[in-house]
Formats: C-alpha cells, sequence, structure tokens
C-alpha cells in the first residue's frame, strides 16, 4: 500500500482552514497547520510536505512570497494556493511564484483535493472557474533545457490548439485528421503530461514551453 500524501495547511482563518483540514483529513495526512506566513515558512520547512496549501492573504509573509521560499528552500514540496480572489494579475503572480495549483475557496471541497492529488503527482491544477485566465494570457516560450518536450510535433499541434479552446470536432477539421485520431492524441498527451483533464495538460504544457 502506498504512502498517504503528506499534506500542511497556512490559512489564517481558523474556521476555513478547520473545514480544509475536515475535508482533506479523509484523502491525504495533515501533518500542519499554521495561521500566517512565517509560521507557515517554519512548519513547512520543519515538516517537508508533500504538498503546502497556501492563502493567498497571509499575515507576515503573503501567499505569494512564501511560495517563493517554499519553491526555494523545500522544493520538493508542491504548492496549492487558496483564495477569494480571480484576479488575473493574483493568478499570474501566484503561477510566476511557483504555485502548483490554484484554487477558489468558493469552489467545493472536491476540487482541492483533485488539486492537491494532482499537485504532489508533479501536475499543475487550475480551478475550473480560473483556468481560462491562465490560457489566455500565457504566451508560449522555449522549452528549458532541463525539460525537453515529450510531445510528439502532432501532439504539439493538437494541444496548441487546445490552448486556444478549439473543440475536439475543430481540432479533427484543423488538421485534417480523423475524430477518433485527436481522441488519441489527447489520451497520449494526458498520459505524458500527467494530467486529468484538457485544461491542465495545456496549462503544463504552458508553463514549461512545450507549446
Amino acid at each position: 500500500m502506498s504512502e498517504r500524501i503528506r499534506v500542511a495547511i497556512v490559512e489564517d482563518h481558523a474556521l476555513t482552514r478547520e473545514g480544509m483540514k475536515t475535508a482533506l483529513q479523509a484523502a491525504f495526512d495533515v501533518v500542519g497547520e499554521a495561521a500566517d506566513g512565517v509560521d507557515g515558512y517554519e512548519m513547512v520547512m520543519r515538516e517537508r510536505p508533500d504538498v503546502a496549501i497556501v492563502d493567498l492573504g497571509l499575515p507576515g509573509i503573503d501567499g505569494i512570497e512564501l511560495t517563493q521560499r517554499i519553491r526555494a528552500d523545500a522544493p520538493q514540496t508542491h504548492v496549492v494556493i487558496v483564495t477569494m480572489i480571480d484576479v488575473e494579475d493574483e493568478v499570474l503572480a501566484a503561477l510566476a511564484a511557483g504555485a502548483d495549483a490554484y484554487c477558489l475557496k468558493s469552489s467545493p471541497a472536491s476540487t482541492l483535493i483533485d488539486a492537491v492529488r494532482i499537485a504532489s503527482e508533479g501536475g499543475a491544477y487550475f480551478d475550473p472557474q480560473i483556468a481560462h485566465v491562465v490560457l489566455a494570457r500565457f504566451s508560449p516560450r522555449a522549452p528549458a533545457a532541463n525539460h525537453p518536450s515529450p510531445l510528439t510535433p502532432r501532439e504539439s499541434d493538437v494541444l496548441r490548439l487546445i490552448a486556444e479552446g478549439k473543440a475536439n470536432t475543430e481540432i479533427a477539421s484543423s488538421l485534417n485528421i480523423g475524430l477518433g485520431t485527436v481522441k488519441g492524441h489527447i489520451r497520449d498527451i494526458l498520459e505524458k503530461l500527467s494530467a486529468a483533464d484538457r485544461t491542465q495538460a495545456a496549462v503544463v504544457a504552458l508553463r514549461k514551453g512545450f507549446i
């Protein structure tokens, strides 16, 4: 039996923090809690969780700076940002800081659970309510030298069209291939990028410069 994912929560509102803990405990091991950024950083350094859930609007050290510090000093810990804010600049700032996932507090608990699980596996997750922000604002960049693309040229074409919001039928028409072929490419893309759905696959690829 595989080990359960170890999760830490950094959230300044006690009721919200307790609600998150209750929702997460059924699926994961909650190994630490903190109510501000300073204590949160110390707790993450001490516990070294697989995933740290970080509120964006923390006292002491805000969620963006805390994410930056965690990525620099505990790179094995993945970061899931949680917030009430769905402003484009905040979403992109969290992503630029190195967050692996971004969830709105108004979303159901299942969204946070999905985000933690996917982030722990090295994937990227963005709340469906804000995923369009990431896809619309990211510009393609050259792949990093240590992250060669695992995608074939045709898979890259398919994923690029997904990132543009095209449906499967539109992708098939644009690339002059069958609908079944498109679906096969998408299955392969999701597997290669460890993504749960099309949106996450596009986010991963855009972050790493694959498309």
